[in-house]
């Protein structure tokens, strides 16, 4: 293998001194255009690649922004880090991304590797909450970006959702449509965003003086098997509501699932909806009704953040505009035709 291009070579190939090849690299604007110029030709010609752990020495910087999700098989989280990673890269970060599978353990483990790699800054898109981790955190003193349950603090920044939006277009469309009851799917009790999404649910019922014995609410796991599993339970009930709405899409695709191996018609016999508006929601049979949550928007508000937090002085930390959630009609979702 050949051996791998040094600094010197490039400093000899362009006839300036190794300092002035770091700083053309790390700092151009200090540099004189003609000589940089020079020295940007030798890289290309001898096919250079920085030494990333020498720049975060030299510079400080890893250049890296660390992205925690919860379940990397759930094509939301996917599609969130392909949006941070786009944007990352559009402001010259790399990142470096891990997945909790829901264990505050895990993540403790992901944390800490973050650290080890000495990330600038870290976008923590998880549905779980670990306060003895956030404490952990603000000893390091890097900018953290949360979603949904970040705590006060110069350093942090957190990303609001409103849950409440998209979930109330969805109970207030199934109400035009004549339905009379309710089932939500929900997500574990102890993840604060499967708390947030059943407590818009019930607020919405509630409001539209919809009674509560004919409110019915499944806990289960945030994939298609425990949507499939609590879409059985619900369909054993000896009065089955008309509607249905899951806590994420993997949920409503279990449900959906679940209504067809049942031989229900959907929506004729049941309507369904989803959230998250994964991209698979399209691809169902029928396409399946959700409420869309913007990946794209999440993570442009996190790096945007980030990189301002870790280039300039952090501001005081707050709470931009919510995410706003919307209702995406595809048809899964139809006029009832019983009441329960």
């Amino acid at each position: 293998m050949r051996k791998r291009t040094s600094i010197h070579e490039v400093a000899r190939r362009a006839n300036v001194s190794t300092a002035t090849v770091s700083r053309t690299i790390n700092n151009p604007d200090l540099v004189d255009p003609l000589t940089a110029a020079r020295v940007q030709r030798a890289i290309q010609d001898l096919n250079y690649f920085p030494d990333t752990h020498a720049r975060t020495l030299v510079s400080g910087r890893s250049r890296i922004l660390g992205l925690l999700v919860s379940d990397i098989t759930n094509p939301f989280f996917p599609e969130l880090i392909k949006g941070f990673g786009d944007v990352a890269v559009d402001h010259d970060y790399d990142i470096l991304v891990g997945s909790t599978n829901y264990s505050i353990q895990r993540m403790e483990l992901c944390v800490r590797r973050m650290l080890e790699r000495k990330v600038d800054g870290l976008a923590v898109m998880t549905s779980e909450r670990d306060t003895r981790i956030i404490e952990q955190l603000s000893h390091h003193r890097i900018p953290i970006a949360f979603l949904d349950v970040g705590p006060p603090g110069r350093q942090f920044f957190d990303i609001r959702v409103n849950y409440s939006q998209g979930i109330g277009e969805a109970i207030d469309h199934l109400l035009q449509l004549r339905h009379r009851s309710f089932a939500f799917i929900g997500g574990p009790a102890h993840l604060p965003s499967a708390q947030m999404r059943l407590a818009a649910f019930m607020d919405h019922l509630k409001a539209s003086k919809v009674p509560k014995n004919y409110i019915t609410v499944i806990p289960a796991n945030f994939t298609v098997d425990g949507g499939l599993d609590a879409m059985n339970t619900i369909l054993a009930q000896k009065k089955m509501p008309t509607a249905v709405i899951g806590g994420n899409d993997l949920c409503a695709i279990g449900a959906l699932r679940a209504a067809h191996l049942a031989g229900l018609h959907v929506p004729g016999d049941i309507s369904i909806v989803g959230f998250d508006d994964i991209h698979l929601a399209e691809f169902t049979e029928p396409p399946l009704t959700t409420v869309r949550l913007p990946r794209d928007e999440m993570a442009r508000r996190a790096v945007s953040w980030l990189v301002s937090a870790i280039e300039e002085a952090p501001a005081a930390s707050e709470i931009e505009e919510p995410i706003e959630t919307r209702l995406v009609l595809r048809q899964t979702t139809g006029e009832a035709k019983r009441v329960a």
